[in-house]
């Protein structure tokens, strides 16, 4: 593999230094689609939701429960919560 270049490694590590922020703002658009989406599209959604919540650390018991109950507002009370 070739050596990356010094640009290539700023945007790696510029990209791993905001992950969380790009978890954060990706599940605040997955919660607006959230609330316009039904039946497959909907799902298809949650399957998002719960990926994103895992790689901000959020205990799987925790993306269990917002899953169970279908509630986009929970998951928008629990990124204010994050969010501070």
């Amino acid at each position: 593999m070739p050596e990356r270049s010094k640009f290539q490694k700023n945007v790696i590590r510029n990209y791993y230094e905001n992950r969380e922020n790009i978890a954060i703002q990706r599940l605040q658009e997955l919660i607006s689609e959230l609330y316009l989406s039904e039946g497959k599209r909907r799902k298809q959604q949650w399957k998002h939701v719960e990926t994103h919540l895992g790689k901000m650390g959020v205990k799987q018991k925790t993306i269990d429960h917002l899953l169970e109950q279908d509630n986009p507002e929970l998951v928008a009370n629990l990124l204010k919560k994050l969010d501070r």
